[in-house]
């Protein structure tokens, strides 16, 4: 296969957009219409990787402790939790009312691999990421939610666990998520369009709510790819990209692959990369053997099976 029939294809698979860089030079540019390089479009799930490199920029800069802090330092109230059950609410509640004190044993690195526990079902049920955007206190929500497993156990798939994180950021930054990118992250990567969501109570929305452009999620990608480096600056340390992407717990069925820092982490033969990954077709991959990053986007707002474009088009043709 060839770009030109890369191109092709992806005109058929309604792609918005994929662009493909080697060695920090973009070799493969593609748009479904000429205005989309300049707007900034949802990423959805993709936001969770960028939370991850704030968090990670935070513990090198040293306003975060160790990941192996349990998250009760930044949510007293999971003491009360702990010991007492879910605290009642003017709200109905869908959390465990049963006292757990396994819920002290929870972790950043916990809410980083997805592994806190929560019994947790992303797209539907009473506890999930589209209840918690219905309440009024997601973040209580979230911490109300008993747990099904032991902290470090198990990955389970869940936006929760990264409001969490983006809250816990908030607090030892002293600056909202969205500041605390401009000033370590958007700035020094040029990135000077975005919109980000936010949640009732103000706090930016760490799982998902995050607008880019194609061109600034290929530059995020390329920063990974250098080990943390942009323009003879070291934004994130390489110890700490090292273990952003380290497949640290199976993924949870049907996924396949691995789990980092909210990173998934996969291979194609003897291929390695990871990858952020949001709903509907909007992906960032790093394939570090063959020094390239694959930007894709899509604008499928619907829940239905899809082809896995870098892994079916796009990745045997880089290794061909």
């Amino acid at each position: 296969m060839s770009f030109t029939s890369l191109s092709a294809s992806l005109a058929e698979l309604k792609l918005r957009s994929c662009l493909i860089s080697k060695r920090g030079q973009l070799i493969f540019e593609y748009y479904k219409d000429t205005n989309i390089p300049g707007q900034i479009a949802k990423i959805n799930s993709c936001t969770k990787s960028i939370l991850s490199s704030l968090i990670c920029i935070a513990m090198d800069q040293g306003y975060l402790p160790p990941p192996e802090t349990a998250i009760s330092k930044y949510f007293p109230e999971l003491v009360v939790k702990a010991k007492y059950g879910s605290i009642q609410t003017d709200e109905p509640s869908t959390g465990s009312k049963i006292p757990d004190a396994r819920k002290l044993d929870i972790t950043i690195n916990h809410l980083l691999t997805m592994s806190a526990g929560f019994d947790w079902t992303e797209f539907g049920g009473q506890n999930s990421f589209p209840k918690m955007t219905r309440t009024s206190d997601w973040i209580n929500f979230v911490l109300d939610q008993p747990l099904s497993d032991l902290p470090g156990t198990r990955m389970e798939y869940n936006s929760g666990v990264s409001q969490l994180l983006s809250v816990i950021l908030v607090q030892a930054t002293g600056l909202s998520v969205a500041e605390f990118a401009e000033k370590q992250l958007f700035g020094p990567l040029g990135i000077e369009s975005y919109k980000w969501e936010t949640d009732p109570q103000g706090f930016h929305t760490g799982g998902f709510g995050l607008w880019l452009r194609p061109t600034d999620m290929l530059k995020f990608g390329q920063l990974y790819l250098q080990q943390g480096m942009w323009e003879g600056k070291q934004i994130i340390s390489p110890e700490l990209i090292t273990r952003t992407i380290h497949p640290t717990l199976p993924a949870e069925a049907p996924r396949h692959g691995f789990y980092g820092w909210h990173w998934w982490v996969d291979k194609l033969s003897s291929i390695d990369y990871y990858y952020a990954r949001g709903f509907g077709g909007q992906f960032i991959h790093i394939i570090p053997s063959l020094e390239t990053v694959v930007v894709q986007t899509h604008d499928n707002r619907k829940k239905k099976e899809q082809p896995d474009i870098f892994r079916e088009y796009i990745l045997p043709l880089l290794i061909e």
